[in-house]
């Protein structure tokens, strides 16, 4: 295996871990940025407040996406394998 192909397995790994990261991380900032303004505008500065909202938002998205993300992985998994069957 050459130095490219390790780099292009290195590339495929971020851009998969991007693809799977990014929808949850985007949903909870911009829920974090909505809460934040709401406790800014009512002085009610809960910790429960922010955290219950991130954490429900995150769990239906996960329940919504989580067969596209292990779709993703099990693509990615079988492209290592086959990289490592051609060896």
């Amino acid at each position: 295996m050459s130095q490219g192909d390790v780099l292009s397995i290195l590339r495929e790994f971020f851009f998969v871990a991007l693809k799977i990261a990014g929808p949850l991380l985007v949903v909870s900032m911009v829920l974090g940025i909505i809460v934040a303004i709401f406790q800014a505008a009512t002085q009610i500065h809960e910790q429960t407040l922010t955290f219950v909202p991130k954490l429900l938002a995150v769990a239906l998205l996960l329940l919504l996406l989580g067969s596209w993300m292990m779709t993703l992985m099990d693509d990615f998994f079988n492209m290592i394998f086959d990289k490592i069957k051609m060896l």
